[in-house]
């Protein structure tokens, strides 16, 4: 049976930390009517959408988290909560610092090189469409709207899970964050900096008894194109759903 919302803290770095859901507020959006997609592919009216709360405590340990962490590559055709969706985005790069700047999981010199979108086809509470995630106000930008799940397996060569996912989340990075301090090594940086922000999100989807794989086998450009990635590359494609059981 799917566990309800309430969770344990995690903080993970490869095996670091990361947190949970537990009473979270109703979703908002700034505006009073969604934007279409002509306006959103236009321009002309961006749709920014209100996350809810993260929660930061629960009953399930880091331990056990760690202990049934599986990657898992078919989903039940459930939908995913936009509570679930906010907590994995909380987890892989949310605010955490009480100075309102550190986040979940760390980066060298706090330079924060990645950028997280969403391809969401099957989220309750969220129209169907392409997001970037905004940490400093936990919400969502829509990118452009409708059902990419297709699209993103196709560019992902083919890999079912991808399309089959309620949802997937895509890692990118802006490289000259990191290499304007640390130079050429600042590559190797951002690369260990994609695997902290993936474990956080692999125990996150474990707490809320859903599943999760990393798929690195993609066409670049064609991610960069389907997501109109701006200076950008894509690391990792991490698919979401409710696993079966």
């Amino acid at each position: 049976m799917r566990r309800t919302f309430s969770f344990v803290p995690f903080v993970v770095a490869f095996i670091v930390l990361t947190g949970t859901p537990a009473k979270v507020k109703e979703i908002t959006h700034r505006e009073a009517t969604p934007a279409t997609r002509v306006e959103i592919e236009a321009g002309a009216k961006p749709s920014e959408v209100l996350l809810p709360e993260p929660g930061k405590t629960g009953p399930l340990s880091l331990e056990e988290a760690i202990a049934k962490r599986r990657s898992v590559r078919e989903f039940k055709d459930d939908p995913v909560r936009l509570i679930e969706l906010s907590q994995l985005l909380w987890a892989a790069q949310g605010i955490t610092g009480e100075d309102g700047f550190k986040r979940a999981a760390p980066s060298a010199g706090a330079k924060y090189p990645l950028e997280i979108f969403v391809v969401a086809g099957r989220v309750d509470g969220l129209t169907s469409g392409i997001y970037h995630y905004e940490p400093d106000s936990h919400s969502l930008t829509a990118v452009k709207l409708g059902d990419f799940r297709e699209e993103l397996c196709g560019e992902a060569l083919g890999q079912k899970w991808v399309e089959e996912a309620s949802l997937s989340i895509v890692i990118a990075a802006v490289y000259e964050r990191t290499m304007e301090k640390y130079g050429e090594r600042g590559v190797r940086y951002v690369h260990m900096e994609v695997g902290f922000v993936a474990e956080n999100i692999y125990l996150q989807t474990e707490s809320l008894a859903l599943g999760t794989t990393f798929v690195g086998a993609f066409s670049d450009g064609g991610v960069k194109k389907l997501l109109k990635m701006d200076g950008m590359e894509p690391l990792g494609i991490m698919p979401v759903g409710v696993k079966q059981q």
